[in-house]
Order: C-alpha cells, then structure tokens, then sequence
C-alpha cells in the first residue's frame, strides 16, 4: 500500500542513516548524533528522536551493535512500538468508523486552507460508497465558493448525496441541515466539511463549537469524529498545526495529506508519539482510491523494507 507512496521519504531516510554510519563498525557517540541528525532532518522532531536515540543508545549497550541491518533492525522496533502506543486501531474501514454502530456516524473534519481537506472528504465519500455505506456530505465551508464547487463534483463522482447553502450561509445552518437530511435518509455516515481555519482565529475556532452545539440537536452524541486534516508535506509545520488544533478544540484523529509527493513522511511518526492522536487515513496519490486506511505496521515495514537496507 505505502512502498510507492513512501518512496521520496524512504530513500532520504536510508540515506541520512547510510552517511551517519558510513566507515564505522561499532557505535559510539558521533554515531549516535549523527543519527539523531538524520531522524530530525526525517522531521520525526526533537522530542521524538531524543527518546528514539536515548532507547538506542540503551539497547546499544545491551545488545552490543555488530553492523548496519542490526542497528536498523533496533530503530524499526523502536518507530514501531512508538506507532504502536499512537495508533492502536485495527487497519479496517469497521474500526474507522465505530463498526457503525451510530447511524449516522457524525464526521466533522476540520483543517488549515490548502492541506486537502475538501479532496480527503471526497475520497472517504468514494471508499465509504464502495463499501456500500450511504453517505450525505456537508458543505459548511461556506466562505470559500471553491469550496462548496469542489465538494459539489466529489460528491457527484462519489454518488452521495451533498447539502449546501448559498455562499455566505451560515456554516452551522448547513451542518444542522446536513445531520438531519442524513438521519432522515437513513445514512450510515455524514461527512461534514468546514471551514479552513488558522489557530489564531478565535471567530473561526469558536465557530466549530457552534457547529457541534447545532448538531447535538439532531444527534445528541455529535460529532463522533474530529478529523483533522494535514499535509506530510510542510514537515513540522503540520505538527505545530496539530498541536495548535488540539488546543482548541477536541481532536479525535488524523488524515495525512501528499505523501507521497513528500521526503517528511517522519513527520507521522513524530505527530503520532507526542500526539497520541491515531493517524486513521493517508493520501498517496491523486486519484480517488489513493486515500487509504492507515495500518501503522505497514507504514514502518515501508520505511524498513528488506531491498532498502544496506550490507
């Protein structure tokens, strides 16, 4: 699933390792600095690579490193198990999505202007669909005429059914239309797009709880997601986003947006040990397939792949 879309992060990653321990045969500490070097350029971050090299360094001393395949086979266990705490679902749309459990499942998905929320929620209406699910999409990014258009062609592709209002509505207004159209219909999903949102907007920032309040009167347990929507592309950039949209306001998952046009994939590794927010989708790709379920062990097979790993 992530060997293509992997690839740009994976080849730099080898790479900064591949010079860190050029010529040495046992580990000492300019090994290890230089590979806390190549794990931050990786943009896995500061506080995540210290504890990655600080567990290194420990089973170092242990284990006694003999050559480059031991030494990767020591950080992929321990990206592994970092990934493994963060992301504790099984990689199955039942698992995405509650096992549907509440119907409609109540989707709100939040993010900054340009990290590819509108595509992202085309694309689950598209995977959802194919599942056989009934899907209503919500068009409350009703500042940007982009917006509602975009949203409007996906869900003709997708085969769902979309609610919106006039440019200018107001946002809570269409959520609230968008639920109820959606339990009406029986839906089994509603996906709900808002506006792009910098954390410094206190209107904007209030306004999702406004959206939340206005649909509790429909469902009184929404939204039963929180997605926010990222791009692997800007790097720590996404991070601060993450952390900045937790602050204000309650994230329940991740989607993580052009991975496969990034060399910062480690970013997902750092977001998902300092987070502890699951990563439950990525884009790899343009197409409408190419948003898939995140499985967190394949993700780390993907970097670690046998074919990569120097002698």
């Amino acid at each position: 699933m992530y060997k293509e879309g992997l690839e740009k992060t994976k080849r730099g990653f080898f790479e900064r390792l591949t010079r860190a321990v050029a010529g040495k045969s046992t580990v000492d500490d300019d090994i290890l600095d230089n590979i806390e070097e190549a794990l931050i350029e990786s943009d896995m971050g500061v506080d995540t690579t210290l504890k990655i090299v600080d567990a290194l360094q420990d089973r170092v001393e242990r284990e006694k490193y003999m050559n480059f395949n031991e030494l990767m086979s020591m950080l992929r266990e321990e990206i592994g198990t970092l990934m493994d705490e963060g992301c504790k679902q099984e990689p199955t749309l039942d698992a995405m999505f509650g096992s549907f459990v509440h119907k409609p499942y109540v989707m709100m998905v939040v993010g900054v202007n340009g990290v590819g929320k509108t595509t992202t929620i085309g694309k689950l209406a598209t995977m959802l669909r194919k599942a056989g699910k009934k899907v209503v999409v919500g068009a409350a990014d009703t500042f940007r005429a982009a917006a509602v258009d975009q949203l409007t062609i996906w869900a003709e592709r997708a085969g769902v059914d979309i609610v919106k209002q006039q440019m200018g509505s107001d946002p809570a207004s269409v959520a609230y239309d968008s639920v109820a159209s959606a339990k009406a219909k029986g839906a089994d999903v509603v996906i709900i797009d808002t506006a792009g949102r910098l954390h410094n907007r206190i209107d904007l920032m209030n306004e999702l709880t406004k959206i939340r309040n206005v649909m509790r009167k429909v469902v009184p347990d929404a939204p039963h997601e929180v997605l926010l929507v990222l791009d692997a592309s800007t790097g720590q950039n996404a991070y601060q986003q993450a952390k900045q949209f937790a602050a204000a306001t309650d994230i329940s998952a991740l989607a993580i947006t052009k991975l496969d046009g990034s060399a910062r994939g480690g970013v997902v590794v750092g977001i998902v040990d300092q987070m502890k927010v699951p990563v439950k989708f990525v884009g790899v790709g343009e197409h409408a397939d190419d948003l898939k379920i995140f499985d967190q062990r394949e993700f780390v097979d993907s970097l670690f792949s046998n074919d990569d790993i120097r002698k």
